[in-house]
């Protein structure tokens, strides 16, 4: 691709460098959603579901659509650092942009501590006798280090992380379906569309496992409301947001749908999985020499790169939300190189704290962080979904035209959207991992309710976003 030149406003002190371009933006979204959800994740989604587990990818794909339109919708208007929380504090109340701020901050660290995870298991396989967090603690070194660069060079790198999963998925793409097509055996199984019907049928734990499929699906999805994130560092957001919105939820779907149903006519669904990451497995069955420890370095690139975006959204969170008085004016300061070092070092610290959790629960770790971060995910596609209806309603309210962008559909895919979103928490309820999410995060909403009553009166007030609003 193409590198897309924006305008760069300049930097003024106490404020984030705005030198992300659309390519960087694009990359970022992509990169914080495609990584151990799908290069990882996915073995659990299709156990649960078979193939029939496309269909619950296609559904929550529609749903990510739609709130990326809102979202894209919200950040046109208002290209805000920590846009989540700055939108629900406008046009809800600043009690929910407190809660939306620190629940999505809190979930993009849970999902990089699942990606940390994901690190720990993918080492394994070249150094088995090692203990999985002396990877951990490497990566997270890693990903912090890069974190405390410019923002231009954060982007730079995150463009081309999300560039070898991108090929690499393109590359499976394109290899299964010539195998497919010509009918090449592959370690013993004869691919085809046959596979997604044998075995016990296209769905063989009926609408139920679709159903319980989509807890670790949206976790998979998880982190694309990044892409508003970067609307207080892009140079142009009128042009360069609707542009990435336009194009990335598209992208995933097709990455994720059409990577898992090739996958899924190679092997039969129940095999596949069964020991780490099926993309290793897939590569590995296709009898190319050291394949799978080159697809292995990939997924843990994957996994990387999904931390990388995950730590630039968590901190730029925490930002804005000091920005709107909702967290210590300490975290608010930047760095010579624009960079919040405040918030840089309490993700930090809380992945430490993920690393001590991977002592105590190795094996069950990873379930239950995603589906803790399913929990934080769906609050925050809700509280996306209602700050933009309850803007188009106040717009209409005064006789204002919405913009030249807008989410089709209107107030329809809304109520859709937020019935999905209260559908997802109820699936939670049925898991025991699920269930763990359930108390962790009624927990973590009452807390927050508590620390709201000691946020000071900047904080309690609803701020006026039309004074960062630099669009015409």
């Amino acid at each position: 691709m193409n590198a897309t030149t924006t305008k760069t406003a300049p930097k003024t002190d106490g404020s984030l460098n705005r030198k992300l371009s659309l390519r960087h933006i694009r990359f970022i979204a992509l990169g914080s959603a495609i990584g151990t959800g799908l290069f990882y994740g996915s073995a659990e989604t299709i156990q649960a579901a078979g193939p029939a587990v496309l269909l619950a990818y296609i559904v929550a794909g529609c749903v990510v659509f739609t709130v990326m339109r809102a979202l894209g919708e919200l950040a046109v208007r208002h290209p805000v650092a920590g846009s989540f929380a700055q939108y629900a504090n406008r046009y809800i109340h600043p009690r929910v942009g407190f809660l939306a701020g620190w629940t999505f901050a809190f979930e993009m660290i849970v999902v990089a501590i699942a990606d940390m995870t994901a690190v720990g298991q993918y080492m394994g396989m070249w150094y088995p006798n090692a203990p999985g967090w002396i990877w951990m603690l490497a990566a997270m070194l890693l990903i912090g280090g890069l974190n405390l660069l410019r923002v231009s060079v954060f982007g730079e790198l995150e463009f081309w992380f999300t560039l070898i999963k991108i090929v690499t998925i393109i590359a499976m793409i394109a290899g299964g379906l010539y195998l497919i097509v010509f009918g090449v055996t592959v370690g013993g199984y004869q691919p085809g569309f046959h596979n997604l019907v044998d075995h016990g049928g296209f769905a063989p734990f009926g609408v139920w496992g679709i159903v319980m499929s989509l807890g670790i699906v949206v976790f998979s999805f998880g982190g694309i409301e990044t892409l508003g994130m970067t609307a207080g560092e892009t140079g142009d957001p009128a042009t360069a947001i609707p542009k990435a919105v336009n194009t990335v939820p598209m992208r995933i779907l097709i990455f994720y749908v059409l990577s898992l149903g090739v996958m899924l006519c190679m092997f039969p669904w129940n095999e596949i999985g069964s020991e780490g990451s099926p993309f290793v497995q897939v590569f590995a069955g296709l009898g190319i020499p050291a394949a799978e420890h080159i697809i292995n370095a990939v997924v843990l690139t994957a996994a990387l790169s999904a931390m990388n975006s995950i730590f630039y959204a968590a901190t730029r969170t925490m930002y804005g939300l000091a920005e709107q008085g909702q967290a210590p004016a300490a975290f608010g300061r930047v760095s010579r190189n624009g960079i919040p070092i405040w918030p840089v070092g309490v993700v930090a610290t809380c992945l430490l704290v993920g690393l001590g959790l991977y002592f105590w629960i190795p094996d069950q770790l990873f379930l239950i962080v995603a589906s803790i971060a399913t929990f934080a995910t769906v609050f925050t596609w809700g509280v996306i979904l209602l700050a933009h209806h309850r803007m188009r309603l106040e717009l209409r309210a005064a006789g204002q035209k919405p913009g030249k962008y807008v989410m089709p559909f209107w107030p329809v895919l809304s109520y859709l959207g937020l019935a999905f979103m209260a559908f997802i928490v109820v699936i939670l309820g049925f898991s025991e991992s699920g269930r763990t999410a359930l108390v962790v995060g009624i927990v973590w909403i009452v807390l927050l309710l508590i620390a709201y009553q000691f946020v000071g009166a900047d904080g309690r007030r609803k701020i006026d976003l039309e004074t960062a609003n630099n669009t015409p």
